[in-house]
């Protein structure tokens, strides 16, 4: 039951108390507690991602691309890929220095002629080079994927919001059609929101940011009862993270494989409640120009689209023969190269080898971490500031006042800087004297720039102009 006396649709659910702001202050009737406009203060209780650099994710990410570090990048660690070399190179120090002291003091066989090095180093590279193109290629894919996200989304708010009529069915209340289009836009952004999540392999239901989202709507999300359990996780597995060991890391996809519910798929569900706003909107004339109607249909089939490719590239990594050969490849090289460098180096062999290592694996290791861009590594693409950014673009789409009309067309001076008359004043003016000052606008600022060499848009000067002529 609603506080109205209304009744809640039987598939959906209140909004968690923690996220209602409620005002009990003051006293009144029900009439006069619905009459007060809402405070426009920003509710604490709401969760928001967080999204800063702090000591606690140094070492995790997605990195803070808006942070600024004045420390030269040979010196900066946040975003190196430099604890997940420490193990390998310190076990390939141990190696090297073992096979050197071996070589020189025991056994002074054990050194091979390098050619065997020259070899094996094309093939290396060329692996390696392969590689991190295929890697680069899925982050550059889903970077262009979230680019594309954020150009819908801009494209179908202002659709909704501007080209869409603010005058609903007959009778209809005007604050009614307001609140339906800001719920349109609620969808956009919530589309993103669950998108991050899926890609993730996160059980959205137990996020605090899609609660917001999916409260009130009928999703499969929205109709589980039971949440993953999150098992403690003890310091050791949290290093063994960091230091990038295979067996200290958990299954991705773990969350979704412990539900004990079907959790559909939100970001279509989302798209399919987002339909029918659209369609609502034509339902009602609210959109009357088929160009639009073709515009907001496209763009949904865009989003669609976008849901679909980033799948794509999540679930389409490297095949796994040419990950383990490459892997493989890479570390019979390295653990070579003592008996290659032993003979011409003598005892540097071991530092040799370890800065050769560092270049080796580092390419590798970098590869492998960029594979998958919608993880939360430090070089992943950072999607709580995409979807930040997409909501904070609706929000000011909405803000946009769309009653006043064009009337802001007459508001500039559209002949500046021959003229700083403003538009409205022209029509104080005859239709031929305007016509004259726009068609002597180009020779004016062409003399102007050839005897002053500067633009004048830049310094903000006014040319004034007497019967044609600049003076």
């Amino acid at each position: 039951m609603s506080d109205a006396g209304g009744d809640i649709h039987p598939q959906s659910k209140p909004y968690p108390q923690a996220h209602i702001r409620q005002d009990h202050s003051a006293a009144g009737s029900s009439s006069d507690h619905h009459d007060r406009a809402p405070s426009p203060t920003l509710n604490t209780e709401t969760p928001h991602a967080h999204t800063n650099l702090d000591d606690s994710n140094y070492f995790s990410g997605p990195r803070d691309l808006q942070r600024h570090s004045k420390w030269p990048l040979i010196l900066q660690l946040h975003g190196s890929i430099m604890p997940s070399l420490i193990i390998p190179l310190f076990l390939v120090a141990c190696w090297s220095t073992a096979i050197t002291t071996l070589s020189k003091l025991v056994y002074h066989k054990l050194s091979v002629n390098s050619v065997l090095l020259t070899i094996l180093g094309f093939v290396v590279g060329l692996s390696l080079s392969f590689r991190s193109s295929t890697a680069y290629e899925r982050y550059a894919e889903g970077r262009r994927y979230w680019g594309a996200l954020a150009t819908a989304s801009q494209t179908l708010g202002r659709i909704i919001w501007i080209h869409a009529s603010e005058t609903g069915a007959d009778g209809q209340d005007p604050r009614e059609v307001l609140v339906k289009k800001l719920a349109a836009l609620k969808l956009i952004a919530g589309f993103a929101v669950a998108l991050k999540h899926t890609l993730r392999f996160e059980h959205c239901a137990s996020q605090p940011d899609m609660q917001q989202y999916i409260a009130h709507l009928d999703t499969f999300a929205g109709r589980t009862t039971s949440v993953p359990k999150r098992r403690s996780t003890n310091l050791n597995k949290i290093a063994g993270e960091y230091l990038g060991l295979s067996f200290a890391q958990s299954d991705p996809r773990k969350h979704i494989k412990r539900a004990e519910e079907h959790q559909g798929n939100l970001p279509l569900e989302i798209l399919n409640h987002l339909a029918i706003a659209i369609d609502t909107l034509v339902a009602n004339k609210q959109l009357p120009l088929p160009i639009h109607q073709t515009v907001a249909y496209n763009h949904i089939t865009t989003l669609n689209d976008v849901a679909v490719g980033c799948d794509r590239v999540l679930n389409t990594p490297l095949p796994i023969a040419y990950t383990i050969a490459i892997s493989q490849i890479t570390f019979v090289y390295v653990i070579l190269l003592p008996f290659q460098l032993t003979g011409p180096l003598g005892w540097i062999a071991i530092p040799a080898t370890i800065t050769a290592a560092y270049i080796i694996f580092g390419l590798l290791f970098i590869g492998q971490e960029i594979e998958n861009p919608f993880g939360r590594d430090v070089n992943d693409l950072p999607l709580e500031v995409f979807c930040d950014q997409i909501a904070t673009d609706l929000d000011i789409t909405a803000s946009f006042d769309r009653r006043g009309g064009d009337s802001f067309l007459l508001g500039g001076a559209p002949l500046y800087p021959v003229s700083n008359v403003r538009g409205g004043a022209w029509m104080d003016h005859s239709e031929e004297k305007l016509r004259e000052s726009i068609k002597t606008k180009p020779h004016v600022l062409f003399d102007w720039r050839r005897r002053s060499g500067a633009r004048p848009s830049v310094r903000g000067d006014v040319i004034k102009v007497e019967n044609g002529n600049m003076v």
